[in-house]
């Protein structure tokens, strides 16, 4: 099977670990035969397919059962609760760009000393405290506007440095004398970047829209391939914003604009969905985060 032709625009590159991500069907199993159709039209090979099988299976996020395009792969516990953290936190964005998750005006922080023995888990700590949006303000010091308490206890607990980190709030925030909300947050975290981030999205979803308005004559694989598409750029984009509230965000702010378009593709992808389309989780959970934002547009 040929690739799919390339789009106008930005070309989108899907890593095949998302691809295998994308595709785990409502019964946490994913079809191969499907998948290595799929990666065939995002122009990836069979051998990278194969090579990517492996290492998530390596990793514990998989397991596998048969050989070949008649496997099937099963998400364990540990990819599904990733997977539930994600709908977790693009429903939050959704609730932000509709105006009902506002600001209360406290910023949450989180201290940490864990000793040089333990580096391995400190240094993870520190990705996992960037990865759920947090700031580093100064050493062991990490800042966000969002009640992160839970999700940082949790990779806390599993890392074995629960016992090194202080938990705080406040509503009195300085740095030297900038004590302005949106200031501090336009100084502490990268927004130009992610706003850059977002137009890029933007473009990928609006070519995408385009092509689904037609979505007659296009194919169950040509679908899967679009949805794919959407779903890596957007989880890339996802991935690097720390969801500020709007309150501290440069308005107006190209994410709100983006996650609307996303919300347009996905409603039409659901529209012409298939039997197998409706099984697949990707359609389903992105479905039911972004049908209100839809309806809206």
């Amino acid at each position: 099977m040929t690739a799919a032709p390339r789009m106008p625009g930005p070309d989108v590159q899907v890593p095949t670990r998302m691809l295998v991500e994308a595709l785990v069907r409502a019964d946490l199993t994913v079809d191969t035969g499907e998948l290595y159709a799929t990666a065939n039209l995002l122009g990836m090979t069979d051998q990278q397919v194969r090579l990517c099988i492996k290492r998530l299976v390596a990793e514990g996020r998989f397991t596998h059962e048969g050989r070949g395009r008649k496997a099937q792969l099963r998400a364990t516990g540990t990819t599904e609760q990733t997977m539930g953290l994600d709908v977790e936190f693009v429903t939050h964005a959704f609730r932000q760009d509709a105006g009902i998750a506002p600001w209360d005006g406290t910023w949450h922080l989180v201290a940490f000393a864990v000793p040089e023995t333990a580096r391995t888990a400190r240094d993870a700590l520190r990705v996992a405290l960037t990865r759920l949006g947090g700031a580093s303000i100064q050493g062991g010091l990490y800042l966000s506007a969002n009640p992160w308490e839970p999700y940082v206890e949790d990779h806390a607990r599993h890392l074995n440095v629960l016992d090194h980190l202080t938990f705080a709030t406040t509503r009195d925030l300085r740095q030297g004398d900038q004590d302005d909300p949106a200031a501090l947050a336009r100084a502490l975290w990268p927004l130009a970047e992610i706003a850059e981030r977002y137009h890029r999205l933007t473009a990928v979803a609006r070519l995408r829209r385009e092509r689904l308005h037609d979505h007659a004559g296009l194919s169950e694989p040509q679908r899967l391939t679009i949805a794919v598409e959407l779903a890596a750029e957007f989880t890339r984009v996802m991935e690097a914003d720390p969801l500020l509230p709007p309150q501290l965000l440069p308005q107006p702010w190209p994410g709100t604009q983006a996650r609307a378009l996303v919300a347009q593709c996905w409603s039409l992808l659901d529209e012409s969905a298939g039997p197998d389309g409706e099984n697949i989780r990707l359609f389903r959970l992105y479905g039911d985060m972004t049908r209100p934002a839809a309806a809206r547009t």
